[in-house]
């Protein structure tokens, strides 16, 4: 049986990697703050021991293990969480591959996201061979996966054996926080989403996600990034796809960018500092004003990644929240 070690288990796509495996027949041992929140895991047959990314001893941590998920990473667009994020992403990331050499872990797949990539003019899809510099990034977020990625590549370099997986907007089932696209669910199914932001984002079924990550195990080559996605889609459309799912309808007022714009600025900016949570990230916005569109066709080639119907994907997404209690009526 081979040995998984795996981080970010009890996040949403980690969560749904390790049900993967588990039907794959690996043994799974998941790595686990002591004050994470378990519900994600709670009745499978897992392995767990508690630690940080950046543990120093993090390589006892993964002895016997053959193989390395690395899916853990901070993800927040708080302007205030700046910091954190480069210590869980890059720093982190650095510290875990250094940790799978020591333990002498045969391959390892890191899970980066197409933030790493950026955007490409216009509303352009874009592959792997594609990258934004920098600077041209939009918020810490997606600056530090970038790093995260780098370091990904400075491993890669030393001879270690890694494939990079970039999933794009993943949904689905077990989206415990939610994630902004699980809530943009949460809100509709509430009918409390009047109007919308005209952005476009590429979508794809979590279980594919999940899937595409045992298959860059199996298939990936050293060195190669995929990214797992499916279809783009406008937010409009994205909408009108939950309304044919939900029966609910959609809304059809667009919302004028500098509205939440506005409004995410006096948040962080003015009443932040005053001890106000804020309510909309001002990196979030930024980020909505281009179309984050990709192509997936070198995973779908070379790993055979699933291409799961969007409305499937948007039903288990709706399902789990309703039978988890995330919305009081529907």
């Amino acid at each position: 049986m081979i040995r998984a070690f795996v981080t970010g288990g009890t996040g949403f796509i980690g969560a749904n990697v390790v049900r993967s495996l588990l039907a794959s027949g690996y043994h799974v041992r998941c790595l686990v703050r002591p004050t994470s929140r378990l519900d994600n895991l709670r009745g499978l047959d897992v392995e767990l021991v508690q630690g940080d990314l950046r543990d120093r001893d993090l390589a006892a941590k993964m002895q016997g293990c053959q193989v390395l998920f690395h899916v853990a990473a901070l993800y927040s667009l708080w302007q205030a969480d700046r910091e954190a994020l480069y210590q869980n992403n890059a720093i982190a990331t650095q510290n875990v591959l250094a940790a799978a050499r020591e333990a002498k872990i045969e391959r390892t797949v890191y899970t980066s996201s197409v933030a790493a990539i950026g955007v490409g003019e216009a509303g352009t899809p874009v592959d792997e061979t594609y990258q934004s510099p920098l600077t041209k990034l939009v918020g810490d977020y997606k600056k530090s996966k970038f790093l995260a990625e780098q370091e990904a590549k400075k491993a890669i370099s030393l001879a270690q054996d890694v494939v990079i997986v970039n999933p794009s907007t993943p949904i689905g089932a077990w989206d415990i926080k939610p994630t902004p696209t699980g809530d943009i669910i949460l809100r509709f199914l509430r009918q409390q989403m009047p109007a919308y932001v005209n952005t476009g984002l590429n979508l794809i079924h979590v279980q594919d996600v999940a899937q595409g990550h045992l298959l860059a195990l199996e298939k990936g080559k050293t060195g190669s990034r995929y990214i797992l996605g499916n279809q783009n889609l406008t937010l409009k459309e994205f909408l009108e796809l939950l309304a044919q799912v939900t029966v609910k309808p959609a809304p059809t007022q667009t919302l004028p960018v500098w509205l939440p714009l506005s409004v995410a600025w006096i948040d962080e900016k003015l009443l932040a500092p005053l001890g106000k949570t804020p309510s909309v990230p001002l990196d979030g916005v930024k980020m909505a004003q281009q179309k984050m569109y990709y192509k997936a066709d070198k995973a779908v080639r070379e790993l055979g990644l699933p291409q799961t119907n969007l409305t499937i994907a948007v039903q288990d997404a709706v399902n789990w929240f309703l039978e988890r209690g995330y919305v009081d009526q529907f």
